[in-house]
This record gives structure tokens, sequence and C-alpha cells, in this order.
């Protein structure tokens, strides 16, 4: 609401005119009623700042690089992990035929070794370095 808005300046004289030819017996209802239509413009106008507020927040959020959602971080997570246990079966095996507990040990290794670095990906740490980049790029 601007500061001199003229619809409002329109219902004040509107408001005034009427109390002028109504008598002062009705001055209590014609101020209710302008205060009222007063206060409808003031929540329209608040409403409208907060949802421009949270639209800019939200926008904000959205582009900012180090936001991640946690739904979609978790199901990557989980399907990576799923994807990595159906492998390990037939690695699993294959590492025993050709060197038995020896090859077994190495598989598992290489498996763990795979998840860890999948999930270390997602570190706050780890975002941060690739953000900023390497000394060696210019």
């Amino acid at each position: 609401m601007e500061a001199r808005d003229p619809e409002l300046k329109k219902e004040l004289d509107a408001t005034l005119h009427a109390r002028r030819e109504l008598g002062e017996e009705y001055d209590s209802a014609l101020v209710e009623s302008f205060l009222e239509k007063v206060e409808e413009r003031l929540d329209t106008t608040v409403d409208r700042r907060v949802r421009r507020r949270l639209a800019e927040q939200r926008t904000t959020a959205a582009r900012s690089p180090g936001r991640q959602r946690s739904a979609d971080n978790f199901g990557e997570r989980f399907g990576f992990g799923i994807i990595t246990m159906v492998l390990a079966v037939p690695l699993s095996a294959i590492g025993v035929a050709n060197a038995d507990l020896p090859g077994l040990v190495v598989t598992w290794l290489g498996i763990v070794g795979v998840n860890v670095a999948h999930a270390a990906h997602g570190l706050p740490w780890q975002r941060r370095s690739r953000s900023t980049g390497s000394a060696w790029e210019d």
C-alpha cells in the first residue's frame, strides 16, 4: 500500500461525505466500515509481501550450489547399494573360483571401497572442494 493510495483516499472522501449526510449518530458505523477497508488493504499488501519473500527464499535455496535434497540423495545411495549387492554375488563367485579365499577378500574390499567412495562423494567437505576447483585450473 502506497503512502497516498488513490483508492483509499476515495473511500475516505466517501465516508466523510456520508457522515455529513447521515449525521453524527452514524459516526461509529462509518469509522468501523472505513477501518475494515483499511485493514483489508493492509492484509492484502502484507500477504503479497510475504508471498514474494517466500518465493525469493525458495528460489535462493533452490539455486544454492551446496544444497542437496536428502530424499534424492537417499534414493541414489540406496539404489547404488542395491546394485553393488546384486553385482557382489557373481563377483564373489568369480573371485573364489580364481583365487579362493584371497580372491573373495579382494572382491569384497573392492565392493566396500566403491561404496565408501560413493558415500563420501556427498559429504560437505567433498562438495566444497569440488566447487572451488583446483589450483592448477586457470
